[in-house]
C-alpha cells in the first residue's frame, strides 16, 4: 500500500481488515487461511484470499499470532564471549536448528561481564521468550531461577551448580584425556596446562582435573617416561598485568627446560595468547622449543600447525536447541547430560 505523492512517510503496511476487504471476505476466513485451516474454505476463497495477498504485499504479523496462541517462537541465547571461535561456531548449529524447527533466536553477548549476564537474563523474561539456551560465566542458580520458573533452559558447555537443566557440551574427561596421552606418548614429561581461572566455570575446571588425573593414570600404569612433571597455570586474559606475569613465569619454564616444554591450552583465547607471545619472542621456529596442544580448533591453529581437540561445535548448538524443543513440547524426563566427543587433530606443533 502506497502513501501519497511526495509523501516521505514509509507506506503503511496491509492488514488483515486490508486483506479482507480487497478477497470480499470476513477476517475469520483469512486468519483460517493463514493458520492453513484451508478445510473449511471453499476453493474459491482460498484463491481471492491468495490474490488479495499478493497484490496487497500482506505480511502476518508472525509475533501478534504466536502470542494470541501462546506461542511465539522466540527463544533466548546467552552467550559469555561472542568472540570466541567456539562460540560462534555453537551459533551457526544453533540458528540452523531454529531455522528447521521453526524458532527465532534472540543473541545476547554478555562480554564475560557477569552482570550483563544477569541483565540480559532479566531482559528475555521480558520479551516472552518460550527457552533459553545459556552459555555463561558466571550466571548462578539464583540468577537463573527467575527464568526457570516455567520458562526451559538448556545448558551449553558450562553446568551451574544447583541447577537442575538438559546440558550440552564436549566430553571434557575423554578429550583431555586422549590429549594428555598423546604428549605422554610423543615422549614430553614436562607439561604445563595452561587456563584461565576456572573456579567458577565448571568446564575449565573439569579440563584441569582431567588432565592431572591422566597423568596420575598413566604413572600408575607405568606408561608415562620416567616421572612425568604435571603443573597448572592460570592465564587471566581478562588482566594484563596479570597476564604479563604469567607469560613471563612461562619463558622461565622454557629456558630451563633441558627438553622442549609442553604447553597444553585449555582453549582457542589461551592458545593465541600462548602462540602470538612465543612468536614474538622465539620467532618463527618457536615449535623446537615449546609443543603447543590446545582445546578448540580454530582455523589458524592449522596454519600455525598447532595440535588441538576439535569440538563438535555445530552439532553441540543444534543438539542443544532439539534439547530445548523437547521441553517447550513438555518433555517431563529428568535433566539430560549430552556429552559429544572431541577428535585429535596432531600437527606438527607436537610430533617429536
Amino acid at each position: 500500500m502506497s502513501g501519497a505523492p511526495g509523501d516521505t512517510n514509509p507506506p503503511r503496511r496491509a492488514t488483515i481488515s486490508d486483506v479482507a476487504r480487497e478477497a470480499g471476505t470476513g477476517k475469520t476466513s483469512i486468519s483460517r487461511y493463514l493458520n492453513g485451516e484451508m478445510s473449511v474454505l471453499s476453493e474459491d476463497i482460498r484463491t481471492r484470499i491468495a490474490a488479495a495477498i499478493e497484490r496487497l504485499d500482506y505480511q502476518p504479523n508472525q509475533m501478534a499470532r504466536g502470542l494470541k496462541r501462546g506461542r511465539n517462537r522466540l527463544i533466548g541465547m546467552l552467550l559469555a564471549d561472542l568472540t570466541n571461535p567456539y562460540s560462534v561456531e555453537v551459533l551457526q548449529g544453533v540458528e540452523a536448528a531454529c531455522h528447521a524447527l521453526g524458532y527465532m533466536p534472540l543473541i545476547c553477548h554478555a562480554a564475560n561481564e557477569v552482570e550483563m549476564e544477569r541483565r540480559f537474563l532479566q531482559l528475555l523474561t521480558t520479551y516472552r521468550v518460550e527457552g533459553v539456551i545459556v552459555n555463561a560465566l558466571g550466571v548462578s542458580e539464583e540468577t537463573l531461577r527467575p527464568v526457570g520458573s516455567g520458562i526451559p533452559a538448556v545448558l551449553v558447555d558450562r553446568m551451574i551448580e544447583g541447577l537442575a537443566a538438559d546440558m550440552v557440551g564436549l566430553d571434557n574427561a575423554d578429550a583431555v584425556n586422549r590429549a594428555t596421552r598423546h604428549l605422554l606418548e610423543q615422549g614430553f614429561d614436562d607439561i604445563r596446562f595452561v587456563v584461565q581461572p576456572y573456579e567458577s566455570v565448571s568446564s575449565r575446571r573439569l579440563r584441569e582435573a582431567a588432565f592431572h588425573a591422566t597423568l596420575r593414570e598413566q604413572q600408575r600404569a607405568g606408561e608415562a617416561r620416567g616421572e612425568a612433571r604435571g603443573e597448572t597455570v592460570v592465564l587471566d586474559l581478562a588482566d594484563e598485568t596479570s597476564v604479563a606475569r604469567t607469560l613471563a613465569q612461562l619463558d622461565a619454564a622454557i629456558d630451563a627446560a633441558p627438553r622442549r616444554l609442553a604447553l597444553f591450552a585449555a582453549n582457542a583465547p589461551v592458545a593465541l595468547r600462548i602462540a602470538l607471545h612465543l612468536n614474538q619472542r622465539l620467532g618463527a621456529r618457536w615449535p623446537e622449543r615449546v609443543a603447543l596442544l590446545s582445546i578448540d580448533d580454530p582455523d589458524w591453529a592449522e596454519l600455525a600447525g598447532i595440535t588441538t581437540v576439535r569440538q563438535p561445535t555445530y552439532d553441540i548448538g543444534y543438539r542443544a536447541v532439539e534439547f530445548l524443543h523437547e521441553r517447550i513440547d513438555g518433555a517431563k524426563a529428568p535433566a539430560r547430560d549430552c556429552l559429544l566427543p572431541g577428535e585429535l587433530i596432531v600437527r606438527a606443533s607436537t610430533t617429536r
